[in-house]
């Protein structure tokens, strides 16, 4: 449970913040990037839903948004956390395979009645689902500091399956949010020319 009594602390005007696990580290360290980053993520797919998405659409990106905070707890403890008077007393949360296979079920559900692509979509059409794909490439953009992250430090694999599942479905649900893609916007290369 978390409690919040107090809002500000001032334990980060030296520039540092805490991880999970207690130990504090810079603001523009890698890690601290990668959870920004989710938090950035979460705050669109905050927007996308207040914007007039479906109720089903809406329903599965509250679950994201909740998945997206235990990623962001995965990310703030790292895999080797040290012991110590720090040292967590219970397990650290952690993504997990059943967490992505609920992204594909959804995936394949909203995939079904989309119809076929015969160009690449331009972010638009409405208001959903332009910020479905702003939203999706916050997420491109959260797995690639989780990769870089990844080449410095050990991370929970499923970190990296989470986010990149969850940029294909919100591409899908912005298709569905265009009348089940009938009103996407095409791409026409060379069009503009």
């Amino acid at each position: 449970m978390v409690l919040l009594s107090r809002i500000y602390t001032r334990t980060g005007d030296d520039g540092t913040t805490a991880l999970g696990d207690g130990r504090r580290v810079r603001k523009n360290a890698p890690r601290i990037e990668a959870c920004g980053t989710v938090d950035e993520l979460n705050s669109v797919l905050g927007l996308a839903v207040t914007a007039g998405l479906d109720g089903e659409a809406a329903e599965i990106l509250r679950r994201v948004q909740n998945d997206l905070f235990d990623l962001g707890a995965d990310l703030s403890v790292p895999e080797k956390s040290p012991r110590g008077r720090n040292a967590r007393r219970r397990p650290p949360l952690r993504i997990v395979p059943s967490q992505v296979r609920r992204l594909e079920e959804s995936i394949d559900r909203a995939n079904a009645a989309l119809a076929t692509l015969r160009s690449f979509v331009l972010p638009g059409g409405s208001a959903p689902s332009a910020w479905l794909h702003l939203a999706r490439t916050v997420c491109r953009r959260a797995e690639r500091t989780v990769v870089a992250l990844s080449r410095k430090d050990r991370i929970n694999p499923h970190v990296q399956v989470y986010l990149n599942r969850l940029s294909d479905l919100l591409f899908v649900l912005a298709r569905r949010a265009n009348d089940d893609g009938r009103n996407d916007v095409l791409w026409v290369p060379g069009g503009s020319r």
